[in-house]
């Protein structure tokens, strides 16, 4: 199925990266492929779209990148969460917590 609304990915695309990020390192195709697939396709996240977020979070010191090899061989660049990161996931959180306090309150109505 494709996403309904795929604006609203993008407000929310770097908490989303930081958030899966905290769990583990990836690269951007995994990291692409964990949006799909824990959002059970309802959000998807082409390369135009992934790769300037991360480049923006690694310029804000909220993630590091650095060269790995994959399973299959390949160079890939693996980003991780950085103790800045951290807190700026934090703080996203709990705006976006109350964010949607506030909208699920309109919508019930």
């Amino acid at each position: 199925m494709p996403p309904k609304s795929p604006s609203l990915l993008q407000g929310t695309l770097d908490l989303i990266v930081l958030q899966l990020l905290r769990a583990e390192p990836t690269n951007g195709y995994e990291l692409a492929q964990r949006i799909q697939a824990i959002s059970h396709d309802v959000l998807t996240v082409n390369a135009g779209s992934l790769y300037p977020a991360l480049y923006r979070l690694e310029a804000r010191d909220l993630i590091r990148a650095h060269w790995d090899e994959s399973k299959t061989g390949r160079r890939v660049k693996v980003y991780s969460l950085t103790p800045a990161g951290r807190r700026q996931l934090a703080d996203n959180r709990e705006e976006w917590t109350r964010f949607a306090g506030a909208l699920a309150a309109i919508l019930r109505t």
